[in-house]
């Protein structure tokens, strides 16, 4: 029977937050070992994200707007804005520094943000890759349309599709929209499967889902729209053993997190080139 997990709400850099991976009951779906739903949030003329330069180990950080947009820097040089339907996939390794802020003419004005973000664990022999950094344009992400439903793979395979944003283990990650009636089968009953509904109204078995709920897909392989809406579907390859996290830190070896967190301390991770006038403290 699908499982329905609930998030947690907190405020980060002037944002509300849901927070559902990890949970209690569930650490990981596939790869994915954080998963945040940002707003959706209002906000007036001269506020808005501001999220202070901060460190990863031993992740990809994944994310993909609804509404808005955000201004990335990182200490590898990147600094661009990520609008709806783009992808941004940050690989931290071993190390990488960055910031979520807003450009000027984003912040003079009221605006609104609704995305998401999560963090993709890298298996135990990558961990130590060098960082970098892809951004992926919506129009170069592999959609398939037909009848009463419209999906796009935002990240890894599924339903004969591949998306060029790089993974480092099997996954898939899909924007699905459609209509009332539709029915859509799990991509591969072999992986671990997860839906969170953006909107409308979800049936799986015989219980109804809707706004909000992440739902853990176990001996289920389809799910159907009671009202048209909108829905994040994702999983991949179960995780045998899952990493520890720490702050934004993930690592398989607790003694390689007490490291990055003196390292931090001690300035010896990189700066963000135009943004490193001040930080986040452990």
């Amino acid at each position: 029977m699908a499982k329905r997990l609930a998030g947690k709400q907190h405020e980060l850099g002037g944002l509300v937050v849901t927070r559902i991976l990890p949970h209690i009951e569930k650490k990981m779906v596939g790869p994915f070992i954080f998963f945040d739903h940002m707003g959706p949030t209002e906000f007036e003329a001269g506020q808005g994200i501001n999220v202070r330069p901060h460190p990863h180990i031993g992740l990809s950080t994944l994310t993909y707007l609804f509404t808005g947009s955000i201004l990335h820097r990182d200490s590898l040089g990147n600094h661009l804005e990520i609008f709806p339907g783009d992808v941004n996939l940050m690989t931290a390794g071993k190390g990488i520094v960055h910031s979520e802020r807003e450009t000027f003419e984003v912040r003079a004005n009221p605006h609104s943000i609704d995305g998401l973000q999560c963090w993709v664990a890298l298996p135990a022999h990558m961990t130590e890759l060098e960082p970098s950094f892809q951004h992926v344009k919506k129009a170069h992400l592999p959609t398939l349309t037909k009848e009463g439903l419209m999906m796009r793979l935002i990240v890894g395979e599924a339903y004969g599709m591949s998306s060029p944003v790089k993974t480092y283990s099997p996954m898939f990650y899909l924007d699905i929209a459609a209509c009332e009636g539709s029915e859509v089968s799990l991509p591969c009953s072999n992986q671990e499967a997860a839906l969170y509904v953006i909107s409308g109204e979800i049936t799986i078995g015989d219980k109804t889902y809707t706004n909000g709920d992440f739902i853990l897909f176990e001996s289920e392989d389809a799910f159907s729209f009671e009202q048209a809406g909108r829905v994040v579907l994702l999983g991949g390859d179960k995780f045998e053993k899952a990493p520890h996290i720490t702050w934004n830190f993930v690592a398989y070896d607790k003694a390689r997190i007490e490291q990055a967190i003196e390292d931090w301390r001690s300035g010896k991770f990189p700066l963000v080139p135009d943004d490193n006038k001040e930080f986040i403290p452990f």
